[in-house]
């Protein structure tokens, strides 16, 4: 492995010439912050899902 220069843990693979980030902490902040954002997406469909029911209902209350 190769040292990036100005990277301390970037490292360049000798045979397929491929990057290689060897920050295994920033990795798991980085997996963290995706899994969390995915939950608030999650949740936020559920939401928008909920508002487009009672939009339909409150239609068919007023229908009556």
């Amino acid at each position: 492995m190769i040292p990036v220069e100005g990277h301390k843990n970037l490292y360049r693979d000798e045979h397929s010439g491929a990057i290689i980030n060897n920050d295994a902490l920033g990795y798991t902040q980085y997996m963290k912050m995706k899994s969390q954002k995915n939950i608030e997406k999650e949740e936020l469909d559920r939401m928008k899902s909920d508002i487009e029911e009672i939009k339909s209902l409150l239609k068919e209350i007023v229908n009556r």
